[in-house]
């Protein structure tokens, strides 16, 4: 299971999901437009602080009954499984049914997860009970609603699933805010957040001078070279060797 200590996780939620991924984009650890969920994968309650924590996968139906057992049942060895996450999970359902036939969660479902330490849920699917889990305070992520569960059941527990175009793994590490989800690679975790506070430095120069009083173009272009300059030289002693 992945080394990251609460402290990572604490300060990670404390900056938003775009300043993450531009990060990880200094680090030169994968391409540009991989790694984030695309935007079928949106915020249910973006004004939520950021949901960080590790993947525990499932896939999902609801469009015919299952040939045993029920959705509950299934959830037991789900929450079984969650002990060896070795820090907060994020619970991540792949919807097999195109398109989404009913609700892959409800108010049931997200007060067991989080009464279980899980740090939010995010689906393929659709979600219902809002207002109910939205009083949770309960990080949620949907491809949209659907008032019923239908034949809800999870078929597997802890396998690779697909979700917002990517292909998420058991205890990928997972970031998400009301922009959208990214999984952050494990082995520069650690180092994101102090990464995040340098890179809002560099934003803060052209921010600070674009609203200053009387900006001009020739002062905009100054302060962007100036940015530009910290940003290489921040990504020049973070960059991974290829």
């Amino acid at each position: 299971m992945p080394n990251i200590s609460q402290e990572t996780i604490t300060s990670l939620q404390q900056f938003d999901t775009p300043t993450v991924c531009n990060v990880i984009e200094l680090f030169n650890v994968r391409l540009r437009s991989s790694g984030y969920m695309n935007k079928t994968i949106t915020a249910c309650f973006p004004e939520l602080p950021p949901m960080v924590g590790f993947a525990s996968t499932a896939t999902f139906r609801a469009l015919s009954p299952p040939r045993d057992g029920d959705v509950y049942s299934s959830i037991d060895r789900q929450l079984e499984g969650l002990v060896d996450i070795g820090g907060p999970p994020v619970i991540v359902f792949q919807d097999l049914d195109e398109p989404s036939a009913a609700a892959t969660f409800g108010e049931v479902m997200c007060t067991t997860y989080q009464s279980f330490g899980c740090s939010g849920l995010v689906t393929s699917g659709t979600g219902r009970d809002l207002d109910q889990v939205h009083s949770l305070r309960f990080p949620a992520f949907t491809a949209g609603t659907c008032c019923s569960h239908g034949s809800c059941h999870i078929l597997s527990i802890n396998i690779p699933v697909v979700v917002g175009g990517i292909t998420v793994y058991p205890a990928d590490l997972l970031h998400g805010d009301c922009n959208g989800v990214t999984t952050i690679p494990i082995e520069i975790a650690s180092e994101i957040p102090d990464v995040c506070g340098e890179f809002m430095d560099a934003e803060k120069i052209v921010l600070d001078y674009v609203r200053s009083h009387e900006p001009t173009a020739a002062g905009f272009t100054k302060a962007r070279l100036e940015m530009g300059d910290a940003v290489q030289k921040l990504a020049g002693r973070i960059r991974r060797p290829q």
